[in-house]
């Protein structure tokens, strides 16, 4: 039996990017940079050259994958399809001061010096013992550097989760990670959900300023469709092709809003639901008195994707209604054409009978002359006859050719009609 090609490949995949075990005291330092949209993308050179200066074999192209073991310290970097992920693990930290400087931030700091990107996510977890130091209000407080904070039990109940969702001074987000009695992979996992949670939230909300862009735009198409729907009826035919040309230029303008959404409301729909997934993983039992790190994303991040579904679901709407617009008015176009056409065929009608009758006129002038100067001509005739010698009276002889001439005439032109209607073509 053959196997395919790609079984092994699309086998191992699901042991790809494994979550490293995390054990306390620890701190997490991560940070997402958004990436040019080109194809292939190289491995970033600054993380290549970090490599060689701390002699750990670099990434192979084509990798989207890597990690490197400095002993307490371990980098990890993935590549997605939008965004490069780089995290640093720095193990024995000071759990009093858990959140500040440490080697971690050293490494992170050394190697984005000069990387290619745009920062979208940062954000610092420190991981401590439950009872080292103690974790209450006001350490968490101190330690957040924010009163107003959410936390939650997770993992079932093994570990506590706090964060204030708010930028530090150095522009990162804080988490406060206390272990109680879950394994290093259980932590390891826990921290992974954090990193995940916060990095698509925020590229998931990537879409809001694009929404609330195409939201004034659409609110400046939907007067001006309103406009000229309600033209339709009272606007003289004499305005259609400007019209045309109006409903014309709204649905190109849709279609480049839509063209321009498609991407980035569909990768927000994307990276909403790994949002809501890894909080779910998150498996969070609530503390008294604190509200919760999902209720306080139900409560501000997920309205701000309702608005983005909002948007695009008005763009569909008022593509629609562009599209209805436009066939009324291709609609009344052709009514007033057909009826242009009919005010035309009756014209022609008109012009065909006055033809008709002009042409009757000119061909009774017609036989009367050539009567006439076939009538002068035998009398030319008659009046040889009579100089010969022949007793004919020209006078009378001519004026009874008169008759058989003319309707010898008036035969000739009948029977000269009849073979040219014979030979038009047939409709």
């Amino acid at each position: 039996m053959k196997p395919h090609p790609l079984r092994t490949e699309l086998h191992d995949e699901i042991h790809t990017r494994p979550r490293p075990p995390v054990k306390a005291p620890h701190a997490v330092s991560h940070i997402s940079l958004l990436q040019p949209q080109r194809m292939p993308r190289p491995v970033p050179p600054a993380l290549v050259d970090w490599c060689i200066r701390h002699a750990v074999e670099p990434p192979t192209p084509g990798q989207s994958h890597f990690e490197a073991d400095l002993g307490a310290l371990r980098l990890k970097w993935e590549r997605h399809g939008e965004f490069d992920d780089y995290t640093v693990y720095a193990a024995a930290i000071d759990e009093k001061e858990p959140f500040a400087r440490n080697p971690g931030d050293i490494v992170l700091a050394d190697l984005l010096q000069g990387t290619e990107g745009e920062m979208i996510a940062a954000l610092r977890i420190a991981v401590v013992r439950a009872g080292s130091p103690r974790i209450d209000e006001k350490s968490v407080s101190a330690m957040l550097e924010s009163p107003n904070f959410v936390g939650a039990k997770v993992s079932d109940g093994q570990a506590s989760l706090f964060s204030s969702f708010r930028l530090d001074d150095r522009g990162f987000g804080r988490f406060l990670l206390a272990d109680a009695t879950t394994t290093p992979s259980q932590l390891g996992r826990a921290v992974q959900r954090v990193v995940e949670m916060e990095v698509y939230r925020m590229m998931a909300m990537l879409a809001f300023p694009e929404a609330q862009r195409i939201g004034g735009e659409l609110d400046r198409v939907e007067r001006r469709l309103s406009e000229l729907v309600a033209r339709l009826d009272v606007a003289p035919a004499s305005e259609e092709p400007e019209m045309l040309h109006e409903v014309t230029r709204l649905s190109a303008l849709t279609e480049q809003l839509s063209t321009a959404a498609a991407f980035r409301f569909g990768a927000a729909r994307a990276y909403r639901a790994l949002v809501r997934q890894r909080g779910e993983e998150l498996r969070e039992t609530r503390l008294q008195g604190v509200q919760t790190p999902t209720d306080f994303l139900e409560r501000r991040f997920q309205p701000a994707m309702a608005y983005c579904d909002a948007v695009a679901a008005r763009l569909a709407s008022v593509s629609e209604r562009i599209a209805r617009a436009s066939g009324l008015l291709r609609t009344r176009v052709e009514i007033e054409r057909e009826r242009q056409n009919q005010a035309l065929l009756a014209a022609m009608n008109r012009r065909a009978k006055l033809q008709l009758h002009l042409q009757q006129t000119v061909e009774g002038l017609s036989v009367a002359a050539i009567s006439y100067y076939a009538s002068g001509l035998s009398g030319y005739v008659f009046k040889a006859l009579a100089r010969s010698g022949l007793p004919v009276d020209p006078e009378l002889a001519t004026g009874l050719a008169v008759v058989p001439i003319v309707l010898a005439a008036w035969w000739a032109m009948r029977a000269i009609r009849r073979r040219v209607v014979a030979e038009m073509p047939k409709d």
